[in-house]
């Protein structure tokens, strides 16, 4: 019986190592970086508490599909055609600024570990580069679709994950906890709500993602012929999920230990900010260790990229189609057809567009960027929370697959906690 269900786990693994390969990226990378070296070891617990918050929420999209055979859309279009159109909205708001983001720490690691040492392409310009990533990306998925990505993504993220939980462990005695618990002095309230807001917003990864995931579940098991049970599901997704708690954790305390242990603050620059990315492992391996992180950390992000610029064009899709009607069970939209859809590409083109005229805007402050992008994410968190909370204890979801009373109770305190959250930054920052 074990070895069957250690079999049936292997077969249904995929969106759960798809969602960590999405959000193990420009919120690991950049934010939880930021956070170490700006604020020490401060932002751990709420770095921690956030993923536990977050976490019912995340698994409300594989549990709802592995479920009912339908994506999360097909949840909110029972609560409500309202619910479609505020989630259409989210997604308008944010879709630009997401892609925009991901594709310039994407530019930028390229550039520095590609085109500087091996092109001595230094004047390179990063929106160009951006621009290139992204038709590279859009080509790839005209090529192979969803199955390149579930085949590739679980052999990207090994190296990364290896080399930074060495390097972490390799630091911890070197934390100075006089300087790593003490608030940063010259950081003023309102900076560091803002910046508070755009940590939270993808730690681990924006709530959007949970709608992907529940299209990707519907993908994986059409692909595999299996229909994971509560226990397979949650094991797959709590794989990927445990992954982005790590990381999350570990580049947090490189920052604490490697930058504000050293004074070193964190540049907005794109090529300043890889440069300080990189010395983070320097410090710990030498620098022979740069060009194995220059490639792992660019096949994180390229890969995050893929994920991003499959997913939005494939969720606006289904979007579309749920105001037109329901949802056929375990019918995804023909998954890997969408990839040849005529919407598909239509959104893809406006999404990379909308994309490429805020990298334009930002080219010279990437964790501006990168704030934007989070804090519009973090601003529809708590009604995507609220929806999620509804899908999973909707009549339609089996009573084995419903979470238990300490799970909706944590997902309501989520729901509670994000939006007094929200309501307080739009005060405190706009008067609203």
């Amino acid at each position: 019986m074990a070895s069957q269900q250690s079999g049936n786990l292997l077969k249904a693994l995929g969106p759960g190592i798809l969602f960590a390969g999405a959000a193990i990226g420009v919120s690991h990378l950049v934010q939880s970086t930021r956070s170490g070296a700006i604020y020490g070891l401060t932002l751990l617990p709420l770095i921690i508490l956030v993923h536990l918050l977050k976490l019912p929420a995340m698994l409300a999209g594989p549990r709802y599909a592995a479920a009912t055979g339908t994506s999360l859309l097909e949840a909110y279009r029972r609560q409500g055609r309202y619910t479609l159109a505020i989630f259409a909205v989210i997604v308008a708001g944010t879709a630009f600024a997401i892609v925009a983001a991901i594709s310039m720490v994407t530019a930028a690691i390229f550039k520095a570990a590609v085109l500087v040492p091996v092109f001595g392409a230094a004047d390179a310009e990063l929106a160009w580069v951006c621009a290139g990533l992204l038709g590279v990306g859009a080509c790839i998925l005209a090529a192979g679709g969803f199955a390149w990505l579930d085949s590739v993504m679980k052999a990207l993220m090994v190296v990364m994950l290896v080399t930074t939980m060495v390097a972490a462990g390799a630091v911890l005695p070197r934390i100075d906890f006089s300087i790593s618990l003490a608030w940063p002095s010259g950081v003023t309230g309102a900076a560091s709500m803002v910046f508070i807001v755009a940590l939270i917003g993808w730690m681990p990864a924006p709530l959007d993602i949970t709608v992907w995931n529940s299209l990707w579940t519907i993908a994986r098991s059409k692909r595999t012929g299996t229909s994971p049970t509560a226990r397979v599901f949650r094991a797959e997704f709590l794989i990927g999920f445990g992954l982005c708690l790590l990381l999350a954790c570990a580049f947090a305390v490189l920052g604490s230990v490697v930058m504000r242990q050293n004074g070193v603050e964190p540049s907005p620059a794109p090529a300043a900010f890889v440069a300080q990315l990189f010395s983070l492992y320097e410090s710990v391996f030498g620098p022979w260790i740069t060009p194995v992180i220059g490639a792992s950390a660019l096949a994180v992000m390229f890969s995050t990229l893929l994920t991003v610029l499959d997913a939005l064009p494939r969720s606006i899709v289904v979007l579309v189609a749920r105001f037109s009607g329901p949802e056929r069970p375990w019918d995804d939209g023909a998954t890997r057809d969408l990839s040849r859809t005529r919407g598909y590409w239509i959104a893809m083109a406006a999404i990379v567009l909308g994309a490429m005229l805020l990298v334009g805007r930002f080219r010279e402050s990437m964790t501006g960027l990168v704030d934007l992008a989070t804090t519009l994410s973090f601003l529809g968190t708590p009604l995507l929370a609220w929806f999620n909370h509804r899908a999973m204890t909707a009549p339609e979801v089996p009573v084995e697959f419903r979470p238990a009373r300490l799970t909706r109770a944590v997902s309501f305190a989520a729901v509670v906690f994000f939006a007094a959250f929200a309501v307080v930054f739009l005060w405190s920052r706009f008067g609203i």
